[in-house]
């Protein structure tokens, strides 16, 4: 019996090395969509899983009302990571759990309910997190949803000024679109709303859940365009696959924030995992090679494929392919002719998020593949 929920893949995986995972047959696959971001570090990385196993040997779960070594360090990891001074933490499971946690957290801290999202937006899929999201067929089968969420045309600075006002909680944006089609905004667009939200009192949200850790060879995606928002959230890679979410507020917020909590709020194991991972991502210096690598291989994409597609675009190793024919056809036979793991982002988009210990030779062959199959 299969989930009722997931279409599984006609690939059964067995085990996963740094950039590739085996099947069962023993066929070894390039993963460059490392399951949505999940393993910035690379499958089964000997750090994670030493952290993983000494922390489970010692201790697996306290309740998070309790100190404990590994979320302690965590929480203070996090804060030295965080842009500017957004480094208040709360853990929780998974990207949506954080994004709900930031939406509760700025409508306590303003008293007010109104929230800005924007189109093509993917913010989660539990109720408050799925009431930003702008895809129907996402929303439709579980309206109604909470109330009081308008949403502005994305990269539109003008429509997003004149959307904020005093009854405004927060904004909620990425600051690079993943699921709405790798989606890159202008500086202005960011930091229009970094200035109305400051002028209003109203808490900027900034979903860095796949784009953070290096991701789009910075840190924070948000710190390439000289922003600091009031609350960042995290979540995908941060534990290399293990469930983990975080949302990371500035002091104002945290001090006006209610009443949350989570049974699982940063277990101990999964804090090892998630301390190791940033270990690795600072010492392996990935967020350059990131920044590195993507450039390399957004170059070698817009030479080879030339007008085979619309576009290619993105930052760092988080890129979109703009096919010319349905994205998930070529995927297949990606997957099945050339042992090639990618990700689609709406009906035309390839989405390529290797992890970032990519290398050049791992870029050159997802390029000929490419070539090969969309030519």
């Amino acid at each position: 019996m299969s989930s009722f929920v997931f279409s599984e893949k006609p690939i059964q995986i067995e085990s996963g090395d740094g950039m590739y995972l085996t099947a069962t047959d023993g066929t070894e696959y390039l993963d460059f969509g490392a399951s949505y971001a999940c393993v910035p570090v690379g499958h089964s990385h000997p750090a994670v899983v030493d952290a993983i196993g000494r922390q489970a040997e010692q201790l697996t779960y306290v309740q998070a009302s309790y100190p404990q070594a590994a979320r302690t360090a965590l929480y203070e990891q996090l804060a030295d990571i965080a842009p500017g001074d957004v480094d208040n933490v709360w853990l929780c499971n998974s990207g949506t759990e954080a994004n709900e946690a930031a939406l509760k957290f700025a409508r306590s801290a303003t008293g007010r309910s109104k929230i800005i999202a924007t189109t093509r937006g993917f913010h989660g899929r539990t109720m408050g997190a799925l009431a930003t999201t702008w895809k129907d067929k996402y929303k439709k089968p579980y309206e109604p949803l909470i109330d009081g969420v308008e949403f502005v045309s994305y990269g539109d600075s003008e429509a997003m000024a004149d959307a904020i006002d005093d009854e405004t909680a927060a904004v909620i944006l990425e600051p690079l679109q993943g699921e709405g089609g790798i989606n890159p905004p202008s500086t202005e667009f960011l930091q229009t709303a970094r200035v109305h939200t400051a002028q209003h009192g109203a808490a900027l949200v900034m979903d860095e859940i796949q784009t953070g850790l290096g991701r789009t060879g910075a840190m924070w995606a948000t710190q390439r365009h000289d922003v600091v928002p009031d609350v960042l959230t995290s979540a995908k890679g941060i534990a290399s696959g293990l469930p983990l979410g975080a949302t990371l507020v500035r002091d104002w917020v945290a001090d006006g924030a209610a009443s949350h909590g989570s049974t699982f709020s940063g277990t101990p194991v999964v804090c090892a995992a998630a301390g190791a991972t940033l270990d690795v991502i600072e010492s392996e210096s990935l967020v350059d090679n990131a920044a590195e690598m993507g450039q390399y291989l957004r170059a070698e994409l817009e030479r080879r494929l030339g007008d085979d597609v619309r576009d290619v675009r993105g930052e760092g190793l988080m890129i979109g392919v703009e096919v010319k024919r349905g994205a998930n056809r070529l995927l297949r036979e990606l997957a099945l002719n050339h042992q090639l793991l990618a990700l689609p982002a709406g009906r035309t988009v390839l989405r390529l998020l290797p992890p970032l210990v990519a290398e050049e030779t791992h870029c050159d062959a997802v390029v000929d593949a490419l070539a090969e199959v969309v030519s």
